[in-house]
């Protein structure tokens, strides 16, 4: 996988997240009878023990090393979209989770594919471009990548007189997915009635000010 990685791109710490992508698997390693060998969770252990690897390699614990995690945590995810009746909520959270990292994410995955079998090799890599496909028509529509929710925490205090506390942020949260899940747009005009809609069902209740 190093090597295939190799032969597309110079980026160090690409070659590191191919390194480490799969490191967690001894340790996640079941049998079971039914499907023989399983590494279930693998990727979300092996995103933890990224930081760890890189501070006993004191190698920089910055944006370099929150790359690599990123990509060890998301490694799995694009080979799953590849079903007819995967959905829009599905892509967009990809595309949200992965940000600017997404393009390398793809290259990773397609190095990933070491099958000496051309067919099955050939099929995987088909497999990810209509994943690509799939992404690049849910971004033209929705712009998700690296998106701000359009209502922001001083929004949210001010409709409802808060200060600052853990509930704006489990209400930013809660437009955050609504967006993801396609239930409203990022738009001033669909995301503000949800948010009154939210912060009903929390027994909040906007100020007269902003009722206008």
């Amino acid at each position: 996988m190093l090597d295939n990685v190799a032969k597309v791109s110079d980026d160090l710490w690409l070659r590191w997240a191919a390194i480490l992508h799969d490191i967690a698997k001894p340790k996640t390693k079941r049998f079971n009878k039914k499907v023989g060998w399983t590494f279930h969770g693998h990727e979300d252990l092996g995103a933890r023990m990224v930081p760890g690897i890189f501070k006993k390699m004191r190698l920089p614990l910055n944006e370099h090393m929150r790359f690599v995690q990123n990509l060890v945590l998301l490694h799995l995810r694009p080979i799953a979209l590849v079903k007819d009746h995967v959905t829009d909520s599905a892509i967009r959270r990809l595309i949200f989770e992965a940000g600017d990292d997404l393009e390398a994410l793809m290259i990773l995955c397609r190095a990933d594919v070491t099958s000496k079998n051309l067919e099955k090799a050939k099929k995987f890599l088909d497999n990810f471009d209509k994943v690509e496909k799939k992404m690049e028509i849910v971004e033209s529509k929705d712009k998700i990548k690296n998106f701000q929710p359009i209502i922001t925490g001083e929004i949210i205090m001010e409709t409802f007189n808060l200060k600052p506390s853990k509930l704006i942020g489990e209400i930013k949260e809660a437009i955050k997915e609504a967006i993801l899940d396609g239930k409203i747009r990022n738009t001033y005009e669909e995301a503000f009635p949800y948010l009154l809609e939210v912060g009903n069902e929390k027994g909040l209740k906007p100020v007269a000010r902003n009722l206008g």
